[in-house]
């Protein structure tokens, strides 16, 4: 499917012509350019910053090329200060943005969005630079031969699974996913009653966005409420239709409606903070938690998986191994959901549980954003060593 996208809608152009070869030390600096429509308060830049403030500015070059809203808010203005160059090309087209790359000379070019909402993939069948990077914003293979590589890991692409891809694999030692470390959270103290949750009862939640509720996630959480007596799921919600819809779909699977509660949304930092409220996250398939799992594991709230086949699927259980707890990654739905039961009827198990994540929030990979940065600057320096010796991409 990826692949007959890019044929009907990005297909490679070469008006540009080719770029001319670099050779080693034509810039004393590795030039990277980070491209998307989410440099602002958005779930990208909230798991981001942190790795752009980091970039050792001695040996790599950042810049960035916005091509969303500039809404000048806080995220906004802390980015626009980490950047070497912040440059606003919203109003270029495609073709303008990929020159301007190459006229800046570009060495690596790292797209943020891939098929998601207001990407714009066609600067990269441009070639907008010599190497061409795919990263967090798109999870799977864009199917384009102008994209050289993926950032990942191996809890993500198995090596079983390269061939699925297009893009050469760079795998990251620990997670692919980079992660903030100054993301506040809110030191305001939440009761269950002013979230709209009852006073007593095992607290389920699922703050991923209603698209990702499949009907077959959504079968496997109602059976985990019928065998936790007096528990609820306390989900995102999204629009009042779709509250509306799930508590209908649960009452057809005899659940009583209001065993259903609907987060409204808010600021990042209470947000956070009202996780503290809940006693499990349990993850959806086949469209995992990413940054949202991140944000749960963040505040101290153990999120429960199940791998899937896909990238998508599978990132939860990365950011677990990352975190090192692997004893919430399930690999069948009947195993996820006899775990979810086993920890709400145990809270001894369960406390073990959030006793580990406690002490391993900041002293495992997961949440260590220096030494992520460290990493991904190292597979940057490999690709230009492989691209100044006239070696095409390989895995990393």
């Amino acid at each position: 499917a990826a692949t007959i996208k890019i044929q009907n809608n990005f297909p490679l152009h070469s008006e540009l012509g080719a770029i001319v070869p670099r050779k080693a030390g034509h810039h004393s600096k590795i030039r990277i350019g980070y491209f998307s429509a989410d440099l602002h308060a958005h779930a990208t830049a909230f798991l981001m910053a942190e790795l752009w403030e980091h970039h050792d500015k001695s040996r790599f070059e950042i810049i960035a090329f916005s091509f969303g809203v500039d809404s000048h808010d806080a995220m906004r203005q802390r980015l626009a200060r980490t950047f070497d160059q912040f440059i606003d090309v919203r109003n270029h087209t495609d073709k303008e943005i990929a020159q301007l790359a190459r006229q800046m000379e570009i060495d690596i070019a790292v797209d943020l969005k891939g098929f998601t909402q207001d990407s714009r993939f066609g600067i990269f069948s441009y070639r907008a630079a010599p190497i061409q990077v795919s990263y967090i914003g798109y999870p799977g293979t864009v199917g384009a031969e102008y994209m050289d590589y993926i950032v990942a890991d191996k809890t993500l692409i198995p090596e079983s699974a390269q061939p699925f891809y297009s893009e050469k694999v760079v795998y990251m030692p620990h997670s692919y996913q980079v992660n903030d470390r100054k993301r506040e959270i809110s030191d305001k103290t939440f009761t269950r009653e002013a979230l709209g949750l009852p006073s007593s009862g095992f607290i389920f939640c699922c703050f991923n966005n209603n698209y990702k509720i499949t009907p077959t996630t959504f079968d496997g959480w109602m059976r985990i409420l019928h065998q936790v007596p007096n528990s609820v799921l306390w989900l995102l919600e999204d629009n009042a239709t779709a509250a509306a819809n799930l508590r209908k779909e649960a009452k057809a699977r005899g659940i009583e409606p209001h065993r259903l509660v609907f987060a409204a949304r808010m600021p990042l930092p209470e947000h956070l903070a009202r996780h503290r409220v809940a006693d499990l996250f349990i993850d959806s398939l086949p469209y995992n938690a990413h940054t949202t799992a991140s944000d749960a594991l963040w505040v101290g709230l153990p999120v429960l998986t199940c791998l899937g086949e896909s990238f998508a699927s599978r990132v939860a259980g990365s950011l677990l191994n990352a975190i090192e707890l692997p004893e919430l990654i399930t690999k069948t739905q009947t195993e996820f959901e006899a775990r979810a039961v086993e920890l709400a009827l145990n809270p001894n198990q369960l406390k073990t549980i959030r006793d580990k994540l406690d002490k391993n929030r900041l002293t495992t990979p997961l949440f260590d954003s220096q030494l992520f940065t460290r990493h991904l600057e190292n597979a940057y320096t490999q690709m230009m060593q492989r691209y100044y010796a006239g070696l095409p991409p390989a895995p990393i």
